[in-house]
Parts: C-alpha cells; sequence; structure tokens
C-alpha cells in the first residue's frame, strides 16, 4: 500500500469554490473558513474542522507554518492529531507560543489540515498496489495587531498601479496583505496577486492593454470586494 499527499490551497485550487462557501473543503473534510485572523493581543482563536462523508473515518493532524513554509512552534494547534467519524467537526484551538511579531503591520502565517482516509486493511491485504490518498488543506494566518488603521475593510482602496514597461506595479501602503484575484485590464485577465503590506507586488501587463484595471480583494470573511483603479 502507497502514500501520497495532495496539498490544496485556500485561495489557490479551491479559491473558486471556497469563496462561495466561506470554507475550504476536499475529500469530506472541509474548514470553517478560508482564512485566520488571529488578533495579536489574544491568547488563542479557534477554527472548525467537519468531517461532511457518510461513511468515512479520517485521522486529522493540523500544524502552523511560517511565510516561508518551515514548521514553527510560534502557534500550538490542540488537538493536533485526532480521528474524526462520519459527520463529526470538531473546533480545534491555535494558541499563541508568545512569539514577537511586528506591531505596524500584519505577520502570515499558514494554517495546514492533513485529512488521512482510514483504511480496511483486510480489504488492502488484497491489493497491495492499493493507493492512499491523504489531502493537505492550507489557509493564511494573519496576525493581525490591534489599533491599525486604515479599516481592514476599506483598505484595498488604498493600493496604487503603476505602469513599468510590461510590468504592472501594485503597491499597498497599509498594514495588511491584500489578496486581489480576477483582476482585468480592459477585457484582458491578469494573474491573482498577495501584495505584502507597506510592499509592492509585480505582475505581467499584456501588450496593448488599457489604463484602468479592475479586482476583487478578498476580504476577512472569504467574499469578494470588487474595485477598479486607474494604472498611472
Amino acid at each position: 500500500m502507497k502514500y501520497i499527499s495532495l496539498k490544496l490551497f485556500g485561495c489557490g485550487l479551491l479559491c473558486a469554490f471556497s469563496l462561495l462557501s466561506a470554507s475550504v473543503s476536499a475529500g469530506g473534510i472541509s474548514l470553517g473558513g478560508t482564512r485566520v485572523v488571529y488578533p495579536a493581543d489574544a491568547a488563542q482563536t479557534t477554527i472548525s474542522v467537519a468531517n461532511q462523508s457518510d461513511a468515512s473515518t479520517y485521522l486529522i493532524q493540523s500544524w502552523v507554518e511560517k511565510a516561508d513554509g518551515t514548521k514553527t512552534s510560534d502557534f500550538i494547534v490542540t488537538p493536533p492529531l485526532y480521528t474524526s467519524a462520519p459527520g463529526n467537526e470538531n473546533v480545534l484551538r491555535i494558541i499563541s507560543g508568545g512569539a514577537p511579531h511586528a506591531r505596524d503591520r500584519e505577520t502570515l502565517y499558514y494554517f495546514n489540515v492533513k485529512a488521512i482516509p482510514s483504511v480496511n486493511k483486510k480489504a488492502a491485504e488484497g491489493s497491495p498496489a492499493s493507493l492512499v490518498v491523504a489531502t493537505v488543506m492550507q489557509i493564511k494566518l494573519f496576525v493581525r495587531p490591534p489599533g491599525l488603521k486604515p479599516a481592514r475593510q476599506n483598505a484595498a482602496d488604498n493600493l496604487a498601479f503603476t505602469r513599468k514597461g510590461e510590468q504592472l506595479v501594485i503597491r499597498n501602503p497599509t498594514p495588511y496583505y491584500l489578496t486581489l484575484s480576477g483582476m482585468k485590464v480592459g477585457s484582458q485577465a491578469l494573474t491573482d496577486v498577495m501584495v505584502p503590506p507597506q510592499g509592492t507586488g509585480t505582475i505581467s501587463l499584456p501588450t496593448g492593454s488599457g489604463n484602468t484595471v479592475t479586482w476583487q480583494s478578498i476580504n476577512d470573511y472569504g467574499g469578494l470586494d470588487k474595485g477598479q483603479s486607474r494604472i498611472r
């Protein structure tokens, strides 16, 4: 028997339907949000993990990674490992390990959940070539200090778009990570991008494109806030 892992991202492969349901799901396991916003002054926060399958039991493992993909003890997830029967819903606690974070902007982490389906051992013994697929779902975890300005719901209105040759430079003067999807210049689609706080993001700009960009900013609830900006 062989095990493989399939990694899915809360705003990547799953973006099309996760935004509609404000959750991320795969293989019968669903998360109770497309992102986690962790107040920097809080001791802990929670997220639900539900087994929506009718007959499958899963082993659920959860952990937090830094922005570069390395595991970290900055946050502890409890329970880190448990069995989820069909129809079960568990609330996981994400507990701060006391690591310092920036006070003037958000800090990015990733929250991961691996779902390993149970195996009928007797059936597997008769099929040595059987394959078990473990799904890893990953969503962003933003550590947000108190008192940031402007308010998060208005932050994307402050983005500035500048043309530099065949590149579109997006400047984000706000303290938040801002993810833009469904961007278009005229009828030409652009790639999605996440722009870091007080930083810039750069994407390719089609030849002969116009001077107005339309975009959708993903909010704290996984919904889309539409906007339009002039390219300078």
